[in-house]
């Protein structure tokens, strides 16, 4: 269908998760409410559509969706529990692992265009210039971590990927001039 439109010319953007490019429905069939996010997880036929979607350029942005939770939230049956998940921190490491993309696909994927979607291309997404807004992320692509809980900045721990080990790793984060990751901890 997005495919479709765009071909017809009509101004509509797409977007996915990680999770959705990662995890699949099975997933919840052990119940675990980390795995419950909105839209559900689905197929893996359906993952492999995702990930070909962000190859064609069908899908304009990878977003994070992240959506953290108190643990007394997630710790509710599967039917009351809230839909979300921890995104920001491990959605660089989830990319590049399942996605058959160059890193200027990534970054463009990931930072220009949601900018441009958002209309805020002029802030952000955009090249580094003198005189330009300095938000820019500096990330290690080869760089191998361990996801657990306590050691992310987020103070929700909902995150579908512990113990897991991700490869790419942001080591600086800039935001208005502001250094808000310094070699891959947060500062705030």
């Amino acid at each position: 269908m997005v495919r479709a439109a765009k071909r017809d010319g009509l101004p509509i953007t797409a977007e996915v998760t990680p999770h959705h490019l990662s995890l699949d429905e099975t997933r919840l069939t052990t119940f675990n409410t980390v795995f419950k996010v909105n839209p559900p997880l689905r197929s893996l036929a359906d993952i492999a559509a995702l990930r070909a979607g962000i190859v064609d350029g069908t899908i304009d942005a990878l977003a994070t969706d992240h959506a953290p939770h108190p643990r007394r939230d997630k710790e509710l049956t599967l039917d009351q529990a809230p839909p979300g998940m921890l995104g920001l921190e491990t959605a660089l490491g989830v990319a590049l692992g399942v996605l058959d993309v160059s890193l200027t696909q990534l970054v463009r994927i990931m930072s220009i265009h949601p900018a441009q979607i958002a209309g805020i291309a002029d802030r952000h997404g955009r090249d580094i210039e003198p005189g330009a807004p300095a938000n820019l992320v500096v990330f290690d692509p080869n760089a191998t971590w361990q996801v657990e809980p306590e050691t992310l900045a987020s103070k929700s721990r909902n995150t579908p990927y512990v113990g897991m080990t991700l490869r790419g790793k942001v080591r600086h984060t800039i935001f208005n001039g502001d250094i808000t990751v310094l070699n891959g901890e947060a500062q705030r």
